[in-house]
């Protein structure tokens, strides 16, 4: 099961951009198997007529949609997140027969979803079809870099340095001017811009010192990711870096072998050379005296 801010998330999210129409078949089925204070009709996704059509949800998203406001009414009280967390429970304990009515409904929209999806490609033209495949490629790039950073956060990466007039909207944003955050940072810019030089002299000198702090922070989490392995994820000026003292350590072992293998190869060059003028000088001596005797 998602993750309980995720669920939250994306159901307030489906419930205002979806419309949703009532099952009465579904209802009929579930009433015989849920409780009367949890019964409501199943609301079933329907395709934007302006756009492509909306994936359908699954069954336990079916199910929250339809208990979350039951149970707010009931308990106005109760924060979302609890809402969600009581519905989760109650899925967890309902048997599979008291399940089947918001699966179905699921696998009847999807079998929908499929043929309102065909329906909708064919009557793209070339140059929409393209803008959708561009689309497409940029929330999936917006989807990985979303996982990378949270991967990075998991692993504890050190958070980067603030810069002054960062450190100065922390520290003023409570009492500053302004009924919106919006208006608030506003503010604080124009603030910020008033400020003397000596003022901001003061949060420069703390931004200075954010950046020693995530300098010697990102190193020890280099460190750390070099020891398990994770090399992908340091900096190329760190990796450049940490290389070139291996190269000098390793050409200081392999300098003195090299240089005497050198010196051997030159000196038997050296050596097979003064043999074959040596054999060319006898060879020719006699040649010499086999020519005086003749």
């Amino acid at each position: 099961m998602a993750p309980f801010s995720l669920v939250t998330a994306g159901v307030s999210w489906l419930a205002k951009s979806f419309s949703v129409f009532s099952s009465t078949s579904s209802l009929a089925r579930c009433t015989s198997v849920l409780p009367a204070a949890y019964v409501h009709p199943v609301r079933c996704l329907t395709s934007q007529a302006s756009g492509p059509p909306k994936r359908p949800l699954n069954g336990y998203l079916r199910y929250v949609l339809q208990q979350q406001p039951v149970i707010t009414r009931h308990n106005p009280e109760i924060k979302s997140v609890d809402i969600i967390r009581r519905i989760a429970q109650q899925w967890r304990t309902m048997s599979p027969e008291q399940k089947q009515p918001f699966q179905e409904a699921s696998l009847q929209a999807r079998e929908q979803f499929k043929v309102d999806f065909q329906h909708y490609q064919a009557q793209l033209t070339p140059a929409q079809v393209q803008q959708q495949a561009l689309d497409k490629r940029q929330r999936m790039a917006k989807r990985k870099a979303i996982r990378k950073k949270r991967e990075l956060t998991n692993l504890g990466k050190p958070k980067r340095p603030r810069s002054p007039f960062n450190i100065f909207m922390s520290e003023h944003f409570v009492e500053a001017r302004g009924p919106t955050t919006q208006a608030k940072m506003k503010s604080l810019l124009e603030d910020w811009k008033n400020l003397f030089s000596h003022q901001k002299q003061v949060y420069m000198q703390l931004a200075e010192d954010d950046k020693i702090r995530y300098k010697n922070e990102m190193k020890s989490w280099e460190d750390h990711m070099m020891e398990i392995g994770r090399e992908d994820l340091i900096r190329e000026q760190t990796l450049s870096t940490k290389k070139k003292p291996a190269a000098k350590r390793l050409a200081a072992k392999t300098g003195p072998k090299k240089a005497k293998a050198k010196a051997v190869k030159k000196a038997t060059a050296i050596g097979k050379s003064k043999t074959s003028w040596t054999t060319a000088k006898s060879s020719s001596v006699k040649t010499a005296r086999t020519t005086k005797k003749t």
